[in-house]
C-alpha cells in the first residue's frame, strides 16, 4: 500500500471539495438554497445550477495463494493489499427546461492489486489501468444532455448525480453528447452496475464481454440518442477507441470507432418490475488478430517473450454482443443476469481479456432484519476466452491484464463475490466484500484466490 504525508495534504484539499455539498456544513443557508445544494427542481422557483459531491476509499488484500510459475502479468502469489481513493465534484447547469450541461471534476489514487493485472475478471471497479502514489486530478466527464418530448403522461425525474430534477412525457428521445462512460447509458443494471455501491468485480458490475470503447480509466467521447415510446428504448451510440488498444489516449476524429446499439424491454412479471436488454457493439480499429501474432512470432524462431499482437495490427472489426437481464421479486429482492461474447480472434481493445461471460446474482435490502438502507448481494461469474487466445497465452502471449507467460492447464475463470453494505448514516456506506476466485487469468495452475475489500463512501 503506497501512502506518504505528502497524499494526506493533497487528499485534505479533495476532501474540503467532497464536504463543500455536506448537509452539515452552514446549516442556515441550507433552507434558503436546499434546491441548489440537493439538485432539486421546483418549476415555480428553477435553480440553474445542481452541485453533489463523492468520496471513496476501497482497501482490497489477498493472502498469499499456491502458484508454482508466474508471468508478466501474473497476480502475485504472495499476500498482497492495495487501496484506491476518488473524490468528485458533479457540477450541473440548467441550460434550459429540457437540457443540462455537467462536469465532473475529479481526484484519483492508489492502484489494484498488482498493478491491476492478473485477472480477466478485475476485483476493483475502483481501480483504473492507471495507478499513482500521489492523488492527480482528472476530469472524466464534460457533457451535454437534452431532451426531446414526444408525447405521453408526464414523468417525474428524480434529482441524483449528473441529473437534475424534473419532468418529462413518457415517449420522449434524450440525446447526450460529449466525454463520458459508455457504461454510463449501455449496459445498466439497478442491481449489479455501481462499484461505489454494490459489486466491485469488473464482470459483476459489467458485462465481461462488452469491450466497450474508453481511454485506460473508463471514459471516452462520444454521442448517443435514446428514442423512448411506451415499454421501449432503442439507444444508438458512437464512441472514439484509443489509439492502440488499452491507451491512455483517444483518437482524433473518430478515426478508430465504436458503434453500440440497445434495446429495452421494460415489463411486469406478477406485479413486479423487470428488465431484458440487449445490446450489440462493433469496434473498428487497428487491432491484431492472435493466429498472425503467433504465426509472426512462430517464423521469427519464438523469440523470448512469446508472440505479441502489437506487431500485427491492422485494421478490422471486433462484434460483440450482450444480454442483461433484472427481475424484482419482491419488494426488497431482486435478480439478475448478464451473457456475453465477442469476436475471439481479435486482441481485447479496451475493456479487459474475455471472450465469453456469464453472470448470475442476487441484491437483497435490509428490511427484513431491520436494516432497511442496508443491501447484501452475491453474484456467480464464469469468464472465458476463445481457442485463438488460449492458443496466444499459451505460448507466453500478454493481454490487457492477462499473462502467466504460459498456459499449460486451462480453465474457465470462475468468481464468487459476496458484499454487505451497511448505511451507517444518510450519507455514509461502509461496505465489506469478498470474492472466490478458481482459475485466475483462465490458469488452473494458479490459485484458489480469497480476495477481502473493505470500501468506505460518502456521497452528498
Amino acid at each position: 500500500m503506497h501512502w506518504s504525508w505528502l497524499n494526506w495534504g493533497q487528499w485534505l484539499v479533495a476532501l474540503a471539495m467532497v464536504g463543500f455539498c455536506a448537509p452539515h456544513a452552514q446549516a442556515d443557508a441550507v433552507s434558503q438554497s436546499s434546491d441548489l445544494i440537493s439538485g432539486q427542481f421546483d418549476s415555480t422557483n428553477a435553480q440553474n445550477w445542481a452541485l453533489h459531491s463523492q468520496y471513496t476509499n476501497t482497501y482490497q488484500w489477498h493472502p498469499a495463494f499456491s502458484a508454482p510459475y508466474s508471468g508478466p502479468n501474473s497476480l502475485s502469489a504472495n499476500s498482497n493489499g492495495e487501496q484506491t481513493n476518488d473524490a468528485t465534484l458533479y457540477v450541473g447547469y440548467r441550460v434550459s427546461s429540457s437540457s443540462e450541461l455537467w462536469i465532473n471534476a475529479e481526484y484519483d489514487q492508489g492502484y489494484g492489486l498488482n498493478g491491476t493485472l492478473g485477472m480477466a475478471g478485475f476485483p476493483s471497479g475502483e481501480a483504473y489501468k492507471v495507478g499513482a502514489d500521489n492523488p492527480y486530478y482528472r476530469t472524466p466527464r464534460l457533457f451535454y444532455r437534452k431532451v426531446i418530448n414526444l408525447g405521453g403522461q408526464q414523468q417525474q425525474v428524480a434529482s441524483a448525480i449528473n441529473q437534475f430534477a424534473g419532468s418529462h412525457t413518457a415517449d420522449n428521445l434524450t440525446l447526450t453528447i460529449g466525454k463520458f462512460a459508455v457504461t454510463d447509458i449501455f449496459d445498466n443494471n439497478t442491481y449489479a452496475h455501481d462499484p461505489r455501491n454494490d459489486f466491485l468485480n469488473w464482470a459483476a458490475v459489467d458485462a465481461g464481454a462488452f469491450d466497450y470503447a474508453a481511454d485506460a480509466w473508463g471514459y471516452t467521447y462520444g454521442a448517443a440518442i435514446e428514442w423512448t415510446t411506451g415499454s421501449w428504448t432503442w439507444r444508438n451510440g458512437l464512441f472514439d477507441l484509443s489509439q492502440i488498444p488499452n491507451s491512455e489516449k483517444l483518437t482524433q476524429r473518430f478515426s478508430q470507432y465504436e458503434l453500440v446499439s440497445e434495446i429495452e424491454k421494460r415489463y411486469k412479471c406478477e406485479n413486479k418490475p423487470g428488465k431484458i436488454r440487449f445490446l450489440v457493439f462493433d469496434n473498428r480499429g487497428r487491432m491484431g488478430s492472435y493466429a498472425d501474432a503467433i504465426a509472426l512470432w512462430q517464423q521469427s524462431g519464438q523469440p523470448a517473450g512469446g508472440p505479441s499482437t502489437a506487431l500485427v495490427r491492422r485494421y478490422a472489426s471486433r462484434p460483440g454482443a450482450a444480454l442483461n437481464i433484472e427481475q424484482a421479486v419482491t419488494e426488497n429482492l431482486g435478480l439478475f443476469a448478464r451473457l456475453s461474447a465477442n469476436n475471439g480472434n481479435e486482441e481485447t481493445y479496451e475493456f479487459t481479456d474475455i471472450n465469453q461471460s456469464a453472470e448470475l446474482g442476487m441484491s437483497l435490502k435490509g428490511s427484513q432484519w431491520g436494516r432497511a438502507d442496508d443491501s447484501v448481494g452475491s453474484a456467480l461469474i464464469v469468464n472465458g476466452i476463445s481457442s485463438a487466445a488460449r492458443a496466444y497465452f499459451a505460448d507466453g502471449g500478454l493481454g490487457v491484464l492477462v499473462g502467466d507467460g504460459q498456459l499449460t492447464h486451462y480453465d474457465t475463470e470462475q468468481i464468487a463475490e459476496f458484499y454487505y453494505a451497511w448505511q451507517a448514516l444518510s450519507y455514509l456506506t461502509v461496505t465489506a466484500d469478498y470474492q472466490y476466485v478458481r482459475n485466475p487469468a483462465y490458469n488452473a495452475d494458479r490459485g484458489p484466490v480469497n480476495i477481502f475489500a473493505m470500501r468506505v463512501h460518502l456521497q452528498y
